[in-house]
């Protein structure tokens, strides 16, 4: 017995926060050390340019010997003098200025007078003594030494700084790398109430609300809590979104990290941050550590290329002794989310550790209806838009992809510039989610538009006629993805099992494709080669996997793997056999189905090369007028009293 995905599509193939501790982190990189030192003597050379400039100013500039102005002032040409410390501005009679020094030990007359200038040739000339202002003074005397020590200081800390950083992070090597999410912060919290379908998981997970809320009512009766809780389901089911929620609802602090950041290079460091991380879990408790990903480091044991001292096998050593180390009092609960749980070591699900797992399924009808609303809150919808249409031709489909239908919906909305999300946009959004985009320039040559509608038409027509294979909502002859056209078969309602009947209809409806080409065109193209590669691994499931081989009987093979062998050759070749007669007699079957319905099947065709799609209620006009009648939607399972 077998879960199986009802989403199928056949196509042809066209062509062949708070943290409880804050940590500066220091990331290394960038320039080398010769670029910095080389940036660092362009910046030295800029400062000296730049001093140079400035020192530029205070030099003297047309400038006379002593003797000569002794000789100027005595001839009657100097009008005024301008004592400025030691330097003398000189203004001469015919207006031009002159500049000169003085010995700083003696005055101006003193040293005038030591040329032969007298008093009354100096008395003509109007002397005035001004003082050299205090940054002038301090730059001039203490600029040099100032600036070279600033360059220096700028220098040392420059270069030093990748030492430094280089240390701090070797400090914090092997410090945990969890992501803290606050209860208190509103922008990150998440309750149940954003978290839809999984009812009996979060059944599960509203005891450890409880507990994290009120954990006295549990210990004073002698109930322990389970430590771990393993969360496991198909990607995008919500396992790390019902992992917050329990946090949102229990108000407690959340620390998230994958399981492949407690990897590295070096052996030790994946324990001694599964260590920091239990530290602070406990330091901040009651609280939540979630690790996703678990599989990364809690694969089985032994397989390592290092035995014993592999560092995925240490860090998976770690967490089990710190979950064994866990007092009854302590308030500290650890979940985990992975979707491969047969690779996890035996150790790690023991009882006392993860001791308790939640299966998280694909939503069924009701809840991709109500995923569909919680992603639609910010959305305008449009008057048109039912949900629960939407909802029914989605199975199989996980939360993740509804959000991404829900976002495509409105892309293509706001690409048209609309105001609204109309169901028109979402039935084009499951396609494009689906399939990819459509391939607007990929141009069909009329041979080839006609050889892709037959195909679709003998998909849909061999579909229609079996009992057991899933209705025909939508068939279409525009490129999407890899697909040159599409059918689009989905079940009324959802299906956890499948039967040896619905299978061997499926893969009937599936040929029905390849038929149509041999039969009609009288050749075969690369197109259903798609086709062949999915019917084969079905068929092969049957008979390996299933147990649905009237040969074989209910026997499940293992998978054959170079030197794990689990059967003979001989036990292979009648395997083959048998796939080979499944696939040659649902041939037969389509072929048959075709060949009494060919009306059908070139009406159909006409319809898809005239509209390039038909949707399912012209489609099924059509069968009626050809006498075929359309499958109606099965009554309730009502189960057998004993």
């Amino acid at each position: 017995m077998a879960a199986i995905p009802p989403k199928k599509v056949r196509g042809k193939k066209g062509g062949a926060s708070t943290p409880a501790r804050r940590s500066w982190r220091v990331q290394l990189g960038g320039p080398s050390f010769l670029g910095n030192l080389f940036t660092t003597v362009l910046i030295f050379i800029f400062l000296m340019s730049a001093y140079s400039l400035v020192a530029s100013f205070f030099e003297p500039v047309n400038t006379t010997s002593l003797s000569s102005v002794a000789a100027d002032v005595a001839a009657g040409k100097v009008t005024a003098i301008t004592v400025n410390g030691d330097t003398l501005d000189l203004t001469y009679a015919d207006s031009s200025t002159k500049i000169s020094r003085k010995d700083p030990s003696a005055g101006l007359p003193e040293t005038l007078a030591t040329y032969g200038v007298t008093p009354a040739e100096l008395a003509k000339v109007a002397i005035t003594i001004q003082g050299q202002s205090g940054f002038q003074f301090w730059m001039m005397a203490l600029g040099p030494t100032v600036l070279t020590l600033l360059f220096f200081g700028f220098l040392f800390w420059f270069l030093s700084r990748q030492v430094k950083g280089a240390g701090m992070q070797a400090l914090t090597f092997g410090q945990s790398k969890a992501r803290v999410i606050d209860p208190a912060d509103a922008s990150q919290r998440v309750t149940f109430a954003d978290v839809a379908g999984a009812r009996e998981a979060k059944e599960e997970l509203v005891e450890i609300v409880d507990f994290l809320k009120n954990p006295k009512k549990f210990l004073d009766i002698g109930a322990r809590i389970p430590k771990g809780i393993i969360l496991m389901g198909a990607p995008g089911t919500g396992k790390t979104l019902l992992a917050r929620a329990v946090a949102g609802e229990a108000g407690v602090p959340f620390f998230s990290i994958s399981g492949s950041e407690f990897v590295e290079m070096f052996v030790g460091v994946g324990a001694s941050r599964v260590r920091d991380l239990f530290q602070l879990a406990k330091k901040a408790a009651p609280a939540i550590i979630f690790v996703d990903e678990i599989d990364a480091v809690g694969r089985v044991r032994g397989t390592g290329v290092g035995g014993g001292n592999d560092e995925r096998e240490q860090t998976l050593n770690q967490i089990l002794v710190e979950m064994d180390g866990f007092e009854p009092t302590e308030k500290v609960v650890v979940m985990a989310a992975t979707n491969r749980p047969d690779v996890l070591d035996p150790a790690l699900l023991r009882p006392g550790r993860f001791d308790r797992r939640v299966t998280i399924d694909l939503p069924d009808r009701r809840d991709r209806e109500e995923i569909l609303k919680i992603h639609a809150r910010q959305k305008p919808l449009g008057p048109d838009v039912v949900l629960s249409v939407i909802a029914e031709r989605t199975p199989g489909f996980s939360g993740a992809e509804l959000y991404s239908l829900m976002n495509e919906g409105a892309i293509l909305a706001a690409r048209d510039d609309r105001k609204e999300v109309t169901q028109y946009d979402l039935i084009r959004s499951i396609e494009k989610v689906m399939l990819g985009p459509e391939r607007k320039s990929h141009l069909l040559s009329k041979r080839e538009k006609e050889l892709t509608a037959y195909h679709e038409a003998g998909h849909a027509l061999v579909s229609s006629v079996l009992p057991y294979a899933d209705p025909v909502h939508k068939i279409s002859i525009i490129s999407r993805g890899h697909a040159a056209g599409y059918t689009l078969k989905l079940p009324f309602d959802d299906r956890k099992m499948q039967s040896r009947k619905q299978f061997l209809d499926d893969i009937a409806a599936t040929l029905g494709g390849y038929v149509a080409e041999e039969m009609l065109f009288d050749d075969v193209t690369t197109g259903p080669s798609n086709d062949l590669a999915v019917i084969t691994a079905l068929a092969r499931g049957m008979v390996a996997r299933y147990g649905m081989s009237e040969k074989l009987g209910p026997i499940a093979f293992g998978e054959r793997v170079m030197g794990n062998e689990p059967y003979s050759e001989h036990v292979a070749s009648q395997i083959d056999a048998e796939v080979a007669r499944i696939i040659d007699e649902a041939k037969t079957r389509a072929t048959k189905v075709i060949k009494d319905h060919r009306k059908a099947l070139d009406a159909i065709a006409k319809e898809l090369i005239e509209k390039e799609t038909v949707e399912r209620e012209d489609f099924e006009k059509t069968l009626i007028a050809n006498g075929i009648t359309p499958k109606k939607r099965e009554e309730e399972f009502i189960p057998i009293q004993s």
